[in-house]
């Protein structure tokens, strides 16, 4: 039994299941804005909103760290001179889930992951 094991698995190995949460951080960070299911949405959302807070303490050993889960120096410079300024005087809670309904195809629940 999974008593008290956190996060959802998507039915695929952890490495694949990382490159996935990955590649969503980084749209989200590049087009401000991205649609996927509602599970993807909430299992990324911590990620993007810690990646938020090391970009507002804007130090070096931030900008590694995010380096270190984002290895993409464009992506990680737009986090730490444009993203994370704009939240410099907010607390938490940089995103915002949106569920936009059903999709076609399989009748997955979707919603729309994007920066408040």
């Amino acid at each position: 039994m999974r008593h008290g094991v956190s996060g959802r698995k998507f039915d695929m190995p952890t490495n694949q299941r990382k490159a996935l949460f990955r590649g969503l951080v980084r749209s989200l960070i590049i087009h401000e804005k991205i649609q996927t299911t509602t599970p993807r949405a909430k299992e990324v959302r911590p990620m993007a909103e810690k990646l938020i807070t090391l970009g507002k303490k804007g130090t070096v050993h931030a900008r590694r760290q995010a380096l270190a889960f984002l290895p993409d120096k464009d992506v990680v410079d737009k986090l730490f001179s444009d993203v994370a300024p704009r939240y410099q005087s907010r607390p938490g809670g940089y995103t915002r889930i949106i569920k936009t309904g059903k999709r076609l195809g399989d009748g997955a629940d979707m919603a729309v992951l994007e920066l408040v």
